[in-house]
C-alpha cells in the first residue's frame, strides 16, 4: 500500500516519533473528541497509539499518517489493513485540524482514502465513534458510513460500530 498516494491534494507520510509535538498540538484544539473519548490527548498517549494494533496484527500492518498542506499537519490518520477480516481496512483515528474543519477537507480526504483501499482489493472499511458524539456521527454518515451491530460498551464510554462498502 503507497500512502503516497492517498491524496491527490495533500502530501502524505508516515508520522515518527518526532512529530509527537505537532500531533499533539492537531488533536489538544479539537477539545469536543476528548469530552466525548476521555482522557484528553498526551504526548504519551499519541505514542501509545502510533504503536498500537489490534491482537493478531502486526505495525507492518498500520499506516499511522500525517497529511500535510506545505509544512502544516491538516489531519492524521490511523488505519489498519486487512482487519477485521483481510478486505477490510479499519480507521483507528481521524482527526482533522479543528481549524479547518467542516471546509470538506475530511470528507475528501476519506473519499480519496476509500477509491485507493478499492484499487488494493479491499471491499469494506469500518470504524467506531463515541456513542453521544453528534459530530462524529454526522461526518461519518455523510461519508457513507453505516451503524451494524451491538453498541459496544467500553470502561470509559460505549462505541458505536460502523461499515463502508467500497
Amino acid at each position: 500500500m503507497d500512502i503516497a498516494g492517498f491524496s491527490k491534494n495533500y502530501v502524505v507520510r508516515k508520522l515518527q516519533q518526532d512529530d509527537i509535538p505537532v500531533i499533539y498540538n492537531l488533536c489538544s484544539k479539537n477539545k469536543m473528541y476528548y469530552d466525548y473519548c476521555p482522557p484528553y490527548v498526551t504526548e504519551q498517549s499519541i505514542e501509545s497509539d502510533m504503536k498500537a494494533v489490534p491482537f493478531g496484527k502486526n505495525i507492518s500492518d498500520k499506516f499511522y499518517v500525517g497529511y500535510y498542506d506545505g509544512d502544516k499537519l491538516i489531519a492524521v490518520l490511523d488505519l489498519i489493513r486487512k482487519y477485521p477480516s483481510p478486505q477490510t481496512a479499519y480507521i483507528g483515528f481521524f482527526m482533522v485540524d479543528a481549524d479547518l474543519q467542516k471546509q470538506g477537507i475530511g470528507s475528501d480526504i476519506i473519499a480519496q482514502l476509500s477509491a485507493v483501499l478499492v484499487n488494493d482489493g479491499f471491499s469494506t472499511i469500518q470504524l467506531a465513534w463515541v456513542d453521544g458524539n453528534p459530530q462524529a456521527e454526522a461526518f461519518w454518515i455523510k461519508n457513507g458510513f453505516a451503524k451494524f451491530g451491538d453498541v459496544c460498551e467500553l470502561e470509559k464510554y460505549s462505541v458505536i460500530r460502523a461499515k463502508k462498502t467500497l
